[in-house]
């Protein structure tokens, strides 16, 4: 008898053991999928409620809590679905879209660049939506520009929902521009109208700069230099990278270099102090005269204490005024499970997003692609918007090309290289039209 107790108590022992060491498995893994910003390594493993709609961001951060706050909004509409988001890391977002559409496991709703989505219309990702917008009643042509609607459109069919313009701004740092003798006009803006005007007021800031800080705030890889070049590219009239058809690269390669030359002698003239690794938090601490980087940045800038600044437009440097953007728009990814009603409400919900929740979104920084916020009173009374709407019309996006996002990491590398010093221009740009090349159809 105490020999059957002693199994049984064993047993018992063993069965809690072993179902503790699974429920601290489980909350291991629970707590190891998900990061510091929030986002999650595998979204399968997120617990999510069969009565709402699934949503997959790429937004963390500060923008991440303003679309939170955009979509706690609409939850509280009492929608006939509401929704729920689960945001993936930025880095591994669009693979893992791929795949889990392909895997028939994608989410309800989506987001995607406007860069990427022709590779994602091309793989047959993405639905089209007219049909559900037509039963909706919804005429985007009243909410967006053709320009915007026509980036979206893919043989007469609308993919996407266009929620904002991002682009690259000019950020600078009022009190240092003041110590360093740069004044500024009436409206609190710089005049900068020649690359001559710009280098005349690094010069002045390089004069006031210590220890561990920078004229220019700018990492010296990455998309932010990329951005800086595509900008100067187009301003010294640059023609198209590739045909619209994505079969022939039509680089100016002259100008491409030149372009690269300029960003490279920011480095050279030491307007860029080296090793900047997060060149925004170099600004938002105080100790960079100016930022080149994207508008997403103006909600944190704007909450940060003691930072005295202002943003502006991207500068005109050369003969034409021109910028790099993009744009965030919503999608609806192929998804079997989904009914005619979730579909249906699912478009109800990115519309929505884009028009009742662009003002919230604009908070970010972020530029609303619906012109019905544009063209509120409200987001006119915002400070700061409107010191670079005009970026819209200044932005130069990619060809609608299938193959763009394997171009741009092409680019980026290949440019890398000129600003490391591993080439001079003429060889790095050789090696991005190599690349370029090898992306065509």
């Amino acid at each position: 008898m105490k020999r059957k107790l002693l199994c049984a108590l064993l047993t018992g022992a063993m069965v809690l053991s072993a179902g503790s060491a699974v429920m601290a498995d489980e909350t291991e893994s629970e707590t190891s999928n998900v990061n510091e910003d929030g986002s999650v390594n595998d979204p399968s493993q997120v617990e999510v409620d069969e009565n709402k709609l699934v949503m997959w961001s790429l937004f963390t951060g500060g923008d991440g809590e303003y679309m939170t706050k955009i979509i706690d909004d609409y939850n509280a509409t009492s929608p006939s679905k509401q929704v729920q988001s689960i945001t993936l890391v930025w880095a591994d977002y669009y693979t893992k879209l791929q795949t889990a559409v392909a895997a028939d496991k994608g989410p309800d709703v989506g987001l995607s660049h406007v860069s990427k989505l022709p590779e994602l219309v091309d793989q047959g990702v993405v639905e089209p939506l007219n049909d559900y917008l037509d039963e909706l009643g919804v005429d985007l042509s009243s909410m967006y520009t053709q320009n915007s609607l026509d980036s979206v459109t893919f043989d007469g069919e609308i993919y996407a929902i266009p929620l904002d313009t991002h682009a690259e701004v000019m950020y600078y740092n009022k009190d240092i521009l003041e110590k360093a003798g740069v004044e500024l006009n009436a409206d609190g803006k710089l005049d900068i109208s020649s690359l001559d005007d710009f280098k005349a007021m690094l010069d002045k800031v390089k004069a006031v700069m210590g220890d561990g800080e920078s004229p220019l705030s700018l990492p010296n890889t990455g998309d932010d230099p990329y951005r800086v070049w595509w900008a100067t590219y187009y301003q010294l009239g640059g023609t198209p990278i590739v045909n619209d058809d994505g079969t022939e690269v039509t680089l100016d390669k002259d100008k491409a270099v030149e372009a690269a030359e300029f960003v490279k002698s920011l480095y050279d003239d030491g307007y860029v102090a080296t090793g900047i690794d997060d060149h925004q938090k170099l600004f938002q601490s105080g100790k960079a005269g100016f930022l080149f980087g994207g508008t997403w940045a103006v909600g944190v800038m704007e909450s940060t204490d003691g930072l005295n600044f202002n943003v502006q437009s991207f500068p005109q440097l050369f003969d034409e005024d021109h910028c790099w953007a993009d744009s965030h728009t919503f999608i609806l990814p192929v998804n079997g499970d989904r009914d005619e009603d979730e579909t249906k409400a699912a478009v109800e919900f990115m519309v929505a997003a884009c028009k009742d929740g662009g003002l919230t979104w604009a908070g970010s920084g972020q530029i609303p692609a619906n012109t019905e916020v544009t063209g509120n009173e409200e987001y006119a009374a915002l400070p700061y918007r409107s010191n670079y709407q005009d970026e819209v019309e200044k932005a130069v996006l990619p060809a609608k090309n299938p193959h763009f996002y394997a171009m741009k990491d092409g680019m980026i590398q290949s440019l890398d290289t000129i600003w490391t010093g591993t080439n001079d221009a003429a060889t790095g740009i050789d090696a991005l039209v190599d690349e370029l090349s090898s992306n065509l159809e």
